[in-house]
């Protein structure tokens, strides 16, 4: 037989369970604070000091407990510094005859934000990419044209220049200073409709790299689980203080090949790669990267066996341009470079990420495998083209 007293106990805790419910349903919300009181079973209209609780014959005093949650201000004071510039984008792309013979003017829509009094804007580059006419939805309801100033493709960075007053100015954040944990706000437009959407998460991650095509991997971006969607790319991912610390730039939701499905990984790419880029493409149109002027193929181990390569990774030099850097170092078609400055080439650290750690004019040494011989030569770096 159940122990009466037992039995008793527990139907107390449930009364004082439903006293904490009904304590924060009735307005716990009191001076900036939600207040949770647990009392012994009862629920008095005002609550008595401590020391007047007297518990009930042959039971067990329940001590007062009391909870306390600050409301945070921090949130809304920083969404109420960014939110003014931010703004949608929306990248008109070229006309498309339909199977019925009509003219469309497809779109594209994503975020970005206002980064100088002359009307600066930085986005991503695919938001942007193929765009005949952009315009500019500012969060004041203001829709105006704005030129392409220049993109990095390989950041996924660009910068567009929009004519007229700007309603606000962001503020560049310092990103090394971010801690895993640390909240930060993402605002935006998903889905090109809800503009100006603020989601909170905080920093998942940092120095995260996501392949992003073949043989390139976007580096040392921001992990964060604060809701980004289709349409938030390109805009600011915030600390409280106010700042951008983050360009949101992509999402993975899983494998694509009908694995789980993932929510919460947002990317981000640091502020300060994105203020050092976004300056040089306000200065110079493009972002020098350095070049070696050749053409090349990957090596994976598979290749190495279907051709009798040497090396299990590195690449494989198929073209050199006349004249360019590596033809004035001597490196010569059918070379293998297997390392950047004593770096290995192979997954984890593909050819072109290894490169761009490097700037134009700065002297590397690479290490070149030419039939059987090992090579040490060392290339002047020349600067990358402009795209176009």
């Amino acid at each position: 037989m159940e122990d009466h007293t037992a039995q008793r106990s527990r139907s107390r805790w449930a009364a004082i369970m439903a006293t904490a419910v009904l304590a924060a349903l009735l307005g716990g919300l009191t001076g900036g604070a939600l207040v949770f009181a647990f009392m012994d079973g009862r629920a008095p209209a005002a609550s008595p000091p401590a020391e007047a609780i007297e518990p009930s014959p042959g039971s067990t005093a329940i001590p007062q407990i009391s909870m306390t949650v600050e409301i945070d201000s921090a949130v809304p004071q920083a969404v109420s510094q960014v939110g003014p510039a931010v703004v949608t984008v929306v990248a008109h792309l070229p006309r498309q005859i339909t199977f019925f013979g009509t003219t469309i003017e497809p779109s594209s829509s994503g975020s970005g934000v206002i980064i100088s009094e002359d009307g600066y804007i930085v986005t991503n580059n695919h938001v942007v990419e193929n765009a005949q006419r952009i315009e500019v939805i500012l969060a004041d309801g203001r829709t105006m044209p704005a030129a392409l100033v220049g993109v990095d493709v390989y950041a996924d960075l660009a910068v567009l220049k929009a004519e007229g007053e700007m309603p606000a100015v962001a503020e560049w954040g310092n990103s090394d200073a971010l801690k895993p944990g640390e909240p930060v706000v993402a605002i935006g437009s998903p889905l090109g409709d809800f503009t100006n959407t603020v989601t909170l998460g905080v920093v998942s991650a940092t120095e995260r790299a996501i392949e992003v095509e073949e043989g390139f991997f976007l580096e040392g971006l921001i992990q964060t689980d604060a809701a980004i969607n289709q349409g938030n790319s390109g805009g600011p991912l915030i600390n409280l203080a106010g700042q951008i610390v983050g360009i949101n730039t992509l999402i993975v939701r899983g494998s694509g090949q009908g694995g789980a499905v993932a929510e919460g990984l947002g990317f981000a790419i640091p502020s300060n790669t994105a203020r050092v880029i976004t300056e040089q493409l306000v200065a110079n149109g493009y972002f020098a990267r350095p070049y070696l002027g050749i053409r090349w193929v990957a090596i994976t181990p598979t290749l190495a066996r279907r051709y009798g390569l040497p090396a299990q990774h590195g690449i494989y030099i198929s073209y050199i341009q006349p004249r360019g850097p590596a033809d004035r170092a001597g490196l010569k078609r059918g070379d293998i470079i297997t390392a950047i400055e004593g770096q290995p080439i192979d997954d984890q650290h593909p050819f072109r990420n290894e490169l761009f750690h490097y700037q134009p004019q700065d002297v590397v040494k690479l290490t070149v495998l030419r039939g059987e011989r090992h090579l040490k030569i060392e290339v002047r770096l020349g600067t990358m083209p402009p795209p176009g």
